[in-house]
């Protein structure tokens, strides 16, 4: 293993900010993986310190292929974990709606140019990421529409779902596009858990990681065999919404099945106690997104369903 400061942010009165790599191998930049952009993505630090460890042990029997290289990066914005936020402390910027970055701009604009420029050569490149609405996923490999996306490569993560997204705007300035535009296979990896370490579902993103290093041939790891992924579009899913604010009451949890009509949850008020909502499901299906807070805003989404 070799650490070395992928970009380091100097400050007037603590000490910089440094973003360090870890490297395994060597050779050519085969894989680049991407943990915490964003302050409260403690999951993500956590899988990608379990993959440090894996890929030292990896390294020490010989077992990364010859002529690759790996890049593990657990975090690009340990400031904000520091100090607990989501965002860049001083102006409440998301890096990862920065790249490719600028080297003149904004802080976080200048971190994620750093950044980008020391891992846009790396041929394959996984990002594990929060989404922006808060709630849990049934793991799985994100990928965007961009016209350079090889949907079998994600197939060799073994996880149970493919979901691919057309691109808004917003996710033009995001690490996944930027890669793929700069010709990086990149994958994003989801998994159940942010704020807070779940263990099971990050160790499936763990194994999902080594999995797919494995059958691209990058380090010598023996995979258990796994279910073909299904692949699908994520503007084919049911969402669900609700029309009321109010205190969120699920009666289903993520992986559930459910029939058309079932009773899902209820919207409470928070004030009387009475129900002011029932959310019933629209078809039938499986529960991939559910909200994970105990309040509710109007028009806000609290499901997705398979």
């Amino acid at each position: 293993m070799r650490k070395r400061t992928i970009y380091e942010l100097n400050s007037l009165y603590r000490d910089s900010m440094k973003v360090t790599g870890y490297f395994y191998g060597k050779g050519e930049p085969s894989i680049c993986i991407m943990g915490a952009l964003r302050g409260n993505e403690i999951q993500q630090l956590y899988i990608c310190s379990q993959l440090n460890k894996k890929l030292k042990q990896l390294e020490r029997e010989g077992r990364i292929c010859p002529g690759k290289e790996i890049l593990v990066i657990p975090t690009a914005n340990s400031s904000s974990i520091n100090v607990g936020r989501r965002f860049w402390p001083s102006d409440n910027t998301d890096i990862n709606r920065m790249f490719p970055g600028y080297r003149l701009g904004e802080t976080t604009q200048r971190i994620a140019d750093g950044v980008f420029d020391a891992i846009r050569h790396y041929k394959y490149g996984i990002h594990f990421c929060s989404f922006y609405m808060q709630g849990t996923f049934l793991p799985h490999v994100r990928m965007m529409h961009t016209g350079f996306e090889d949907l079998s490569l994600a197939e060799g993560f073994g996880l149970p779902y493919t979901i691919v997204r057309d691109p808004k705007p917003y996710d033009t300035t995001t690490l996944n596009y930027n890669w793929q535009i700069w010709e990086t296979e990149a994958f994003s990896v989801y998994t159940s858990g942010t704020d807070e370490i779940n263990y099971e579902s990050a160790q499936e993103g763990i194994e999902a990681a080594l999995r797919f290093m494995a059958t691209q041939g990058i380090i010598k790891y023996d995979v258990e065999p796994h279910q073909k992924s299904n692949v699908l579009w994520e503007k084919e899913m049911s969402v669900i919404k609700s029309d009321q604010a109010g205190l969120f009451l699920p009666y289903v949890k993520v992986g559930d099945e459910v029939e058309k009509g079932e009773l899902l949850a209820e919207i409470i008020d928070p004030y009387i106690g009475e129900v002011k909502k029932e959310i019933v499901a629209e078809k039938k299906g499986k529960i991939f997104f559910e909200r994970n807070k105990p309040i509710v805003y109007a028009n806000t989404v609290i499901f997705r369903i398979i």
